[in-house]
């Protein structure tokens, strides 16, 4: 399994990926052509040093998963910086064989390398196993995250 930095070419594969889930298929709009908000929001995260979004992908060049990693710099802490890791996806078909884990292994140790000092992740109440798995990697609940959606 290779992790790379996303480009262009990888956007449909993440949103699909994004969109094959109960909540996904709420919120994403998977369909080719995809549409432009998509190729705008790459272009954001693109030109952001402080985002890396990435994909995972088998021998064959094929997506198999991806998360986005972003650098928060704040003045607590020191001045710390805290990586937070969202928009975390497995294709359903290489679910279980450990593949999350390790995609977790190289965010946690990019983070390290940027200079991190704390990894965060909000997983969302619907998702029971998501919250085992990340506890199983270490992570503990010791915050409780509060949302408002703010009307478009």
């Amino acid at each position: 399994m290779k992790i790379r930095k996303a480009t262009t070419e990888d956007i449909p594969g993440i949103v699909e990926l994004l969109a094959d889930d109960t909540l996904g298929k709420q919120r994403e709009n998977f369909k080719i052509p995809l549409p432009k908000e998509y190729l705008d929001a790459f272009e954001r995260i693109h030109s952001d040093p402080n985002q890396e979004l990435v994909v995972m992908e088998e021998q064959y060049g094929n997506i198999i998963g991806t998360l986005q990693l972003s650098f928060i710099s704040y003045l607590t802490y020191r001045g710390g910086i805290r990586a937070q890791i969202e928009a975390v996806r497995i294709h359903k078909e290489h679910r279980g064989k450990g593949l999350g884990k390790q995609l977790f292994e190289w965010a946690i140790l990019r983070a390290k390398e940027k200079g991190a000092h704390l990894v965060q992740l909000t997983t969302d109440k619907k998702r029971p196993e998501a919250l085992q798995f990340y506890e199983q990697l270490g992570f503990t609940a010791s915050h409780e995250g509060m949302k408002l959606h703010l009307p478009s």
